[in-house]
């Protein structure tokens, strides 16, 4: 039989309803009689006591808000009756210790990636498009048609097949999928990206890109790339190149750029691109897998579409992923500083050097200043289906956010557009938007990115895997397309956390190997979002 009630943590006056529980149920837990005042919806919370005004709320062990309104033993927590508080921050007070987990099962194992000129291992082999400025996005888009229709294995598209039906009045036909021409390339995959920028900003947005272009180039899993430039934009040439060589002056990977406006004609562009880009792809294509230890990976750590269940299930499920990789000598990445707030402390405390906790609380103000002079502040964080769905202050969503990040110290703090260079736990500063979460986590090196969700998205990536882990099996069974992994069994019981952990970790080298495909890259789900962190001119 599934339990009713949870309490994430003994110091916690606030409890978790794991099922939909009707107004004056009586229910005994951990010894004690609750009566619910109130119907309360799975994943939502009631107060363990009375509250009165102004009494903090506690979850996960820290303050997630303060009583608005006298709350009742046994009543739902809401919007109108708890708004956002979190502890105050001032320095970096002590330093954590830390067991790591023990690792024996996978210490003697390897994945079968791609080894770069440089050292890193990817675990696919991409060749990578994109432009300097969005001025070259009609041109990239034209490639995409080019190479994805003669290299890839042409299917049409069942949307257009089932509208095709219904302007005929026909059956649906069957999906027809064609061979690969007799030059296959199979082991390289071609992919595209676009944006929006590169000019019409300040200078600092169009500088910002160029890292984290250079990032994507310089992220394992590319081989190489092709480079469109206008010509006479704020991202010149010279800025993106000075950005990689910057980041790694010895990354070795053939990188062809293509200039417009010293070119010419489109078509004569066009054409360079077409012939120089095929012959580097079949370079690229004689890449082999090969055996490479754990400590080679560099995974990335994001929620999105996060429900009151993600902070129990999910989320500390990919803490003890984290923990596990990191014993194991690989980079971890912590993002999403909006959904860090009111566990600054605990962060700053788990920094091996009082320096980066400086950094990490520096550019946490520095953000929250900048959405404060937009008139707007980290409590407005949670979206509305965060706070339908249980999440009703932003403290509360961090304190589950943050447990994505395990126990490990923190070995680096690294602003937008810097990339993981340090083995273990890393924090980069992003937004909390899903889209330049994850579009930044792979530019700062990620060559997995796991992403936990408890209301469903489909959002992946054209460089790094998106792995999406479900808090909850109702969503798994719904989203079955999107859904890699499910975390759902820790709340109804039939899974711990740590069978869970050990599950996603399987997948995980399978995924690194090639055995695996997330759905995400089975629906070609490729976000691109940068962060852009200045006005238009």
């Amino acid at each position: 039989m599934q339990k009713k009630l949870m309490k994430v943590n003994a110091l916690d006056n606030v409890i978790v309803a794991l099922v939909d529980i009707q107004q004056g149920e009586h229910i005994i837990f951990e010894g004690r009689e609750i009566v619910t005042v109130t119907p309360v919806k799975a994943k939502h919370k009631i107060a363990e006591n009375d509250l009165a005004i102004g009494d903090s709320v506690i979850m996960y062990g820290v303050m997630v808000g303060k009583a608005h309104l006298p709350i009742r033993k046994g009543e739902v927590l809401t919007t109108e009756n708890v708004k956002h508080q979190s502890e105050e921050v001032h320095g970096k007070k002590t330093t954590l210790g830390w067991t790591p987990p023990n690792v024996d099962k996978w210490k003697d194992k390897t994945f079968m990636g791609y080894h770069r000129p440089d050292g890193q291992v990817g675990v696919s082999n991409v060749w990578l498009f994109f432009p300097l400025v969005f001025c070259e996005n009609k041109n990239i888009e034209k490639l995409k048609e080019i190479f994805e229709n003669e290299l890839l294995p042409k299917k049409e598209d069942s949307h257009k097949l089932f509208l095709r039906s219904l302007i005929e009045g026909t059956e649906v036909p069957e999906e027809v999928e064609h061979q690969r021409p007799s030059h296959q390339i199979d082991n390289v995959e071609v992919r595209f990206i676009s944006h929006q920028g590169g000019c019409g900003g300040i200078r600092q947005d169009a500088e910002g890109l160029g890292r984290l272009l250079a990032g994507y180039v310089n992220n394992p899993n590319v081989a190489g790339a092709t480079v469109l430039s206008l010509g006479c934009q704020n991202l010149q040439m010279d800025i993106f190149k000075k950005s990689l060589h910057e980041m790694n002056p010895n990354h070795g990977k053939e990188i062809l750029y293509f200039e417009q406006q010293q070119i010419g004609t489109t078509d004569k562009m066009l054409q360079m691109v077409i012939k120089d880009s095929y012959e580097a792809i079949k370079r690229a294509n004689e890449i082999q897998r090969q055996p490479a230890p754990f400590s080679k990976l560099t995974i990335g750590l994001e929620c999105g579409g996060s429900d009151g269940f993600s902070g129990i299930s999910a989320n500390p499920t990919l803490g003890l992923v984290s923990d596990t990789f990191v014993a194991l000598g690989a980079k971890t990445i912590l993002a999403e500083f909006p959904e860090l707030c009111g566990v600054e402390q605990e962060l700053m405390d788990r920094c091996v050097e009082p320096a980066k906790a400086d950094k990490f609380l520096s550019l946490m103000r520095a953000f929250e200043k900048s959405v404060v002079d937009a008139g707007s502040g980290f409590d407005m964080n949670p979206s509305p289906g965060n706070i339908k769905d249980g999440l009703i202050t932003d403290a509360m969503k961090s304190a589950g956010a943050a447990k994505k990040g395990g126990t490990a110290p923190i070995a680096d703090v690294l602003d937008y557009g810097e990339y993981a260079t340090k083995p273990g736990l890393n924090l980069l500063n992003t937004p909390g938007n899903d889209a330049e979460c994850t579009t930044a986590l792979v530019g700062a090196g990620a060559s997995i990115v796991l992403f936990t969700t408890g209301l469903g998205t489909g959002m992946g990536n054209p460089v790094s895997p998106v792995v999406k882990i479900s808090s909850n099996s109702k969503l798994a069974e719904k989203m079955h397309d999107v859904i890699d992994v499910n975390a759902g069994g820790v709340i109804s019981g039939e899974q711990s956390l740590q069978e869970v952990a050990e599950d996603l970790i399987d997948y995980i080298i399978d995924l690194a190997s090639g055995r695996e495909v997330t759905k995400a890259d089975q629906l070609r789900q490729d976000v691109f979002i940068p962060w852009k962190r200045g006005v238009s001119l």
